[in-house]
């Protein structure tokens, strides 16, 4: 399947069906609303505005790739996103860790809903079709949430 990716970090791939876009995923410009079918962001947005990775200090990156990512989603599309979870903090430069509310309320704003959980706990072990808000006080959970809109 042909893939996209989309960095501020310069990509050298010779990966076949892999295409390199060096953007801001903050803004995803040159991606039309309503426009990609199947868009995953995995493990990056809570780097985002902390400027460890060569991208610009901005304290609402995290909420404006949010944004971005559920403008380009198309309807009946799907949106596969992964974060760190639990009590809400930044964790010096390194990276955000996010309570589950705030990721179901502000892709709900979007209009996303969601349509499937699951989590890595604190421990390490995979909870299937998880409540994302039982994540709520963990430490240091893996959110695995897939949106549709």
């Amino acid at each position: 399947m042909p893939v996209t990716v989309v960095d501020v970090r310069p990509l050298e791939s010779k990966v076949t069906g892999l295409q390199f876009m060096r953007g801001d995923a903050t803004s995803l410009d040159g991606w039309a609303d309503n426009s990609v079918p199947s868009l995953s962001s995995l493990h990056a947005v809570e780097h985002f505005g902390l400027g460890r990775y060569g991208d610009r200090l901005d304290p609402g990156g995290s909420a404006r790739a949010m944004a971005a990512l559920a403008r380009v989603v198309a309807p009946g599309g799907r949106l596969y996103f992964s974060v760190p979870i639990g009590v809400e903090r930044v964790e010096f430069n390194a990276h955000r860790v996010f309570a589950p509310e705030t990721i179901l309320r502000t892709f709900a704003e979007h209009r996303l809903r969601l349509a499937a959980f699951s989590a890595v706990d604190d421990r390490g072990f995979l909870i299937p079709s998880a409540d994302p808000l039982s994540f709520a006080r963990a430490r240091y959970s893996c959110g695995l949430f897939e949106f549709t809109k």
